[in-house]
């Protein structure tokens, strides 16, 4: 009997693409782990998260140990159509959110900082990209009652979304990289050293 085929198989060039994201590793400072893509955003989706993490050596200003600094995850879309909003058949979103200091909670141009540091990271690994968005939002926690103990908390969310101009599929890795950059630099974290890479490699 004849093997039956796929209504829509999975384009030579997603799967590849999918193979550089299965092929994240861990870097210093930050966990990587493959979650589920969103549905009905296109045909086809793979999606990474990461946590950045912070030693015993890292803290804050008052002495306090930290142990997440930031939380975000990377969802590359595909669609063969090349939908004329995207300008291309990859789109990737981005989501990163971190807790910031009181002192950076409170300053105007934060939110052009925060897309100023997407832009350098993107341009420091060398991507070229097309229709780039985003937002960036100040979230405010303050407890009261039973809970009027815990700290007033300020977290900075990051959305983004761009289309990569890939020569290759495997080019993704930039991209990721970048990424990775990103969300280390919103935790507060200096760069990686040079040489250290979040790609390729095996996941741990």
């Amino acid at each position: 009997m004849a093997a039956l085929t796929p209504i829509h198989p999975t384009p030579e060039a997603f799967a590849r693409v999918r193979a550089v994201l299965d092929a994240a590793a861990d870097v210093p400072h930050v966990t990587v782990s493959a979650i589920r893509a969103p549905d009905g955003l296109a045909p086809f989706a793979v999606a990474v998260g990461a946590e950045v993490h912070a030693d015993a050596a890292f803290q804050r200003v008052t002495g306090e140990e930290i142990d997440e600094l930031a939380t975000g995850r990377i969802v590359v879309l595909h669609d063969p159509s090349a939908p004329a909003e995207w300008r291309g058949e990859f789109r990737i979103v981005s989501y990163v959110r971190a807790e910031l200091e009181h002192e950076m909670g409170g300053e105007a141009m934060l939110g052009a900082v925060a897309w100023s540091w997407l832009r350098d990271a993107l341009e420091a690994q060398d991507c070229e990209v097309r229709e780039a968005g985003g937002t960036t939002t100040k979230v405010m926690s303050e407890s009261f009652g039973t809970l009027s103990a815990r700290p007033t908390t300020i977290d900075l969310e990051m959305r983004s979304s761009w289309t990569p101009v890939l020569g290759e599929p495997e080019d993704i890795a930039r991209h990721f990289d970048a990424w990775i950059d990103l969300l280390t630099t919103v935790a507060g974290l200096p760069p990686l050293p040079e040489g250290v890479t979040a790609l390729p490699g095996r996941r741990r």
